[in-house]
């Protein structure tokens, strides 16, 4: 296996790796590299305009073997962007705290962990491909819903949205789930501690798609998104970036050192608003089977969307992610391809 390095400060970082490690300071002074091979770029000392100049030439340098970015500074402001366009590792402030080594178990797991998840594609790629029917593309398994969406006038805002009216919205359901019930597991204390961080962990990642935290049932949560396509498009991407980066949040962001995954659901319908907190029993079709696909269908690691979607609602870049799940009350419903780890991560 082998482990290059490109970098501008190898003193700093070859106590750190090791004698075994190959350091470089451009992508032309490397040949040709095994699956088995893993390739870091260090992006300390060097501006947000270089690191976007030079991490697509590295991705593409490195788009049949394992990649990670080196970055004891912090400087990345979304890590797990970073596994949401294929990398295999992190190495961040966390990381160099102290002296010590590299573990090249570290090293092996995350190369083994590329290796699986380039296989794991191809094999659903073509299960998706066999499975296509019913006028289902082989290229995408996201046929048109005819669904459109309203004049964007329609959505005066959070702020001014009207109690008791009714109008359309995208529902995004959204759990923790573990391989047994949470609560028991971690105690009712420790549990509302980690729902919350969770809770605050899908606010952030939602505020690009203005999304509204507006139910809370102890469990599981519902966000509102405006019906308007640049919010459901960054949803979308905010699911798949936190579905991708799963292991990494868990630990760094929720503070668990036990395995859980996310659960996403996606639908559109109308309902009677009501401001957060104040919803009571809200009486919709459309949150009802979001809340029933969500808790009842959706698998952790995954995010299951419903043929009631508008046209659009998924980027065309990531459609492909997603293949079909067959009917769930009436309805044909998609999920995107799990992630796949090494070793079982849930």
């Amino acid at each position: 296996m082998g482990v290059y390095i490109f970098t501008k400060k190898e003193a700093v970082l070859k106590p750190i790796f090791g004698e075994n490690a190959e350091f470089l300071t451009s992508m032309s002074g490397i040949g040709s590299m095994s699956q088995d091979d893993i390739a870091y770029f260090d992006v300390s000392g060097i501006s947000a305009a270089d690191i976007k100049k030079n991490l697509n030439p590295f991705k593409k340098r490195c788009k049949d073997t394992a990649w990670g970015i080196i970055d004891p500074k912090g400087t990345i402001s979304d890590p797990a962007a970073l596994f949401f366009e294929g990398a295999s590792d992190y190495l961040g402030p966390g990381v160099f705290k102290g002296s010590k080594k590299i573990d090249p178990k570290r090293l092996k797991t995350a190369s083994l962990w590329r290796a699986a998840n380039i296989a794991g594609t191809a094999n659903a790629d073509t299960k998706a491909a066999k499975g296509a029917k019913g006028g289902l593309s082989t290229e995408t398994a996201l046929p048109k819903t005819g669904i459109k969406l309203p004049a964007g006038s329609l959505f005066p805002g959070w702020e001014n949205m009207q109690t008791e009216k009714i109008m359309p919205f995208y529902l995004l359901y959204c759990s923790l789930q573990g391989k047994t019930a949470l609560s028991t597991r971690l105690g009712e204390k420790t549990h509302a501690q980690v729902r919350q961080r969770f809770m605050m962990y899908l606010f952030q990642n939602f505020q690009e798609g203005d999304g509204l935290v507006w139910m809370d049932t102890g469990k599981d949560f519902l966000f509102l998104l405006p019906p308007k396509a640049k919010n459901a498009e960054a949803a979308v991407k905010a699911c798949l970036r936190m579905l991708a980066s799963a292991p990494l949040a868990t630990i760094e962001t929720l503070n668990l050192t036990i395995p859980v995954n996310f659960t996403f659901a996606l639908h559109y319908g109308s309902v009677k608003y009501k401001p957060p907190g104040k919803t009571g029993t809200v009486v919709s079709d459309a949150v009802n089977f979001v809340f029933h696909l969500g808790a009842k269908k959706t698998e952790p690691g995954r995010l299951t969307i419903s043929d009631e979607l508008p046209d659009g609602t998924i980027p065309q870049a990531v459609e492909n992610c997603f293949v079909s799940a067959g009917e769930y009350e009436g309805r044909r419903i998609w999920h995107t391809k799990k992630f796949g780890y090494v070793k079982s991560w849930l």
